[in-house]
């Protein structure tokens, strides 16, 4: 169905195709329409769409293909786990163009770090069910996942203890399951030296006494009654991540 908005200016238009790229309903090479199919389908100027795909183009979603016109460009960014939520929930669509995920382990372990127990509000030695997995675009390296769940995670849920892939956002049984609504925390950027098994797992070689340092991103997740998951995505170094824009509290 082709969209229509009465005064859609250059914003909407590119808002309308960045989501389909990111949904994955548009991949990589995929021609977008022509500029007089755009303007038809939004009832805008020839203007308004060469501005749209201007910003399509700045931020690495399409380029000029010749006679093909404007196509979807090869990704250039990474999705964190916690951007992968809202797409799942659109579309069923676990990864987006190119991407797939390798390495993935499923272990009950205790809780020893510091920072995990703080983030789980648990004390330390608490048993945890922790999920780790690398994902790939094109075949590369780009994120290593792990997301940890304090015992009242995997008793409403106890998928999460399986060695089978989630199908899904945990929260969705979660919430279904215990009548509790799920809240996504602030996440937060950091850097930090890789651990080993991180620079194996994305496949970076250097010799063991030399540091590497990645960017990490952490966000816990909460119900009424206190934190339910820990969550933190560790980046290949040459990877380009986006930072979320958020309203100000003007």
């Amino acid at each position: 169905m082709a969209y229509r908005s009465s005064g859609a200016g250059y914003a909407d238009v590119a808002g309308h195709f960045r989501k389909r790229i990111e949904d994955g309903d548009l991949a990589p090479g995929d021609p977008l329409p022509s500029v007089a199919e755009i303007r038809e389908q939004f009832d805008v100027s020839a203007k308004t769409v060469s501005r749209a795909l201007g910003v399509l183009k700045n931020e690495g979603l399409v380029t000029a293909r010749g006679a093909l016109g404007t196509v979807v460009a090869e990704p250039r960014t990474v999705t964190s786990g916690v951007d992968r939520i809202p797409r799942l929930a659109r579309t069923g669509r676990r990864y987006g163009p190119g991407e797939d995920s390798t390495g993935h382990r499923v272990m009950m372990r205790s809780a020893h770090d510091p920072k995990v127990c703080r983030a789980l509000a648990i004390e330390p030695g608490e048993e945890v069910v922790i999920r780790i997995r690398t994902f790939r675009q094109g075949g590369r390296p780009t994120s290593v996942a792990l997301s940890v769940y304090p015992p009242r995670a995997w008793a409403a849920v106890p998928e999460l203890a399986s060695e089978e892939r989630m199908s899904g956002y945990f929260g969705v049984p979660y919430e279904e399951r215990t009548g509790r609504e799920v809240s996504v925390g602030k996440r937060v950027g950091y850097l930090r030296l890789a651990s080993q098994d991180e620079l194996d797992a994305l496949e970076i070689k250097v010799p063991s006494v030399t540091p590497v340092t990645v960017f990490v991103t952490d966000v816990t997740f909460h119900d009424e009654d206190g934190p339910i998951a820990y969550w933190e995505d560790v980046y290949s170094p040459d990877a380009k991540v986006p930072v979320p824009m958020e309203a100000s509290d003007q």
